[in-house]
């Protein structure tokens, strides 16, 4: 048994190539002669035969609103006890039964914005009834 002779396999870029260089060139077609230049005193006529296109300015376009800002999000875990994670789950049931589905973050940050607007004696007197509680992670049981 002979082996018959096969030719190298080339790469797909010597392919490419070899075929970009067999591809007829276009030669190049001269642009239009540019009609003579008419008599100085036609040229009046001729550029009221031709009216002129009056373009509008830049400044009519819409101005771009600014977009505002990105806020930057951070991500943070902390501990709470078990009653008050419940009382979440509690005030997203309200919410949903007024209509409105929240996540835990948004209740979380109305009641910032509730501690906010709050008296400087009525924010003490609100933090003096949270129960303080250990921080960090709780041990493994």
């Amino acid at each position: 048994m002979t082996e018959k002779a096969r030719p190298s396999p080339k790469s797909a870029s010597t392919v490419a190539a070899a075929a970009k260089k067999a591809r007829p060139t276009v030669a190049k077609v001269p642009a239009a002669p540019k009609p003579p230049v008419e008599a100085a005193n036609e040229a009046p006529a001729a550029a009221a035969a031709k009216p002129k296109v009056v373009r509008a300015a830049k400044a009519d376009k819409p101005a771009k609103e600014d977009k505002p800002k990105k806020i930057k999000m951070v991500r943070d875990s902390f501990t709470m006890p078990e009653n008050d994670y419940a009382q979440l789950a509690e005030l997203k049931k309200k919410c949903l039964q007024g209509g409105v589905h929240v996540k835990k973050s948004e209740l979380l940050r109305a009641g910032l914005q509730s501690l906010s607007r709050m008296p400087a004696a009525a924010l003490i007197e609100a933090m003096e009834q949270v129960e303080k509680i250990k921080t960090g992670r709780p041990a493994k049981s």
